[in-house]
């Protein structure tokens, strides 16, 4: 695999301001792509999003990573997105269209979540999740796919979880979303088979994330766990195989892995990163 094996490919990714979607952005560019990002702003939140769960990102988080990855040597833009929204994804791609010409690669990695019991779940914030993991998925590759069914190569890499297969008992929301990306990846991976379209997802297991930081500062204040977050963590990471959390660009490297020619026969699988464990 030569350094820049996507050179002059176009690689849109959703989520692609933070976490594990931005070291996947900055990998692809390394490797020569075009990138196109794209994260929910406060603004966007305040205008659409009523409830909280959502991670959001300020003007300046997207331009500080698109300067990033401009720095790589490729082209790059950068947009406020929210995927639960049909206007804001078709104005991704068209812009996207407009200055690339098309689009090669996708990766799902816009997401939500919040914790809840299902015995008073609320109606809104069921839907609300299931339509930014599972639905903005769908209309992500319902505009990307024919384009690259019609070029004859496309990759399509969902970011799932864990949570799809183990479940977990206040994240029912969550977990039947993210299982729903399985599913869809299956599907998708099927019908853009004989088109040279892969489709795949990524599940990973306790990534350290400036997000996942967020959450599990909060989850201890609404707890009362008296526990600093320093301790949470070396206690989850001592109950890994490998006594370790994963981290970002480790993801990273395995969505630009399936981007190769030689991992086109890789396609409708869950591909698990968790460091060994076996729930």
């Amino acid at each position: 695999m030569g350094d820049q094996f996507l050179s002059g490919r176009t690689a849109l990714i959703t989520g692609g301001a933070t976490g594990i979607c931005r070291a996947t952005a900055l990998a692809m560019a390394s490797a020569g792509a075009n990138i196109i990002i794209g994260s929910l702003t406060e603004q966007v939140k305040q205008k659409y999003v009523k409830r909280e769960g959502h991670t959001v990102v300020t003007e300046d988080d997207l331009e500080q990573t698109r300067q990033e990855i401009l720095a790589l040597g490729v082209h790059a833009q950068a947009h406020a997105l929210n995927v639960s929204r049909n206007e804001s994804c078709d104005a991704i791609v068209e812009s996207a269209i407009n200055e690339f010409g098309k689009i090669d690669i996708l990766v799902n990695g816009a997401g939500s979540s919040l914790s809840m019991s299902m015995v008073d779940h609320d109606d809104e914030a069921w839907h609300r999740i299931v339509d930014v993991n599972l639905n903005g998925a769908y209309r992500m590759i319902k505009r990307t796919l024919p384009g690259m069914m019609d070029r004859d190569w496309g990759r399509i890499i969902n970011i799932a979880s864990t949570a799809a297969s183990i479940g977990e008992k206040t994240r029912a929301a969550y977990c039947a979303s993210k299982s729903g990306i399985l599913g869809l990846t299956r599907a998708v991976a099927l019908e853009g088979a004989p088109s040279g379209v892969s489709c795949n997802a990524i599940s990973p297991g306790s990534v350290i994330t400036q997000q996942a930081i967020n959450a599990v500062t909060l989850e201890l204040e609404m707890k009362g766990i008296g526990k600093t977050v320093d301790q949470y963590l070396a206690e989850s990471a001592a109950r890994t195989p490998q006594r370790r959390h994963v981290e970002a660009k480790e993801i990273a490297a395995l969505a630009l892995f399936l981007c190769q020619a030689d991992a086109f026969s890789i396609t409708g699988q869950d591909l698990t990163v968790d460091g060994g464990n076996l729930w």
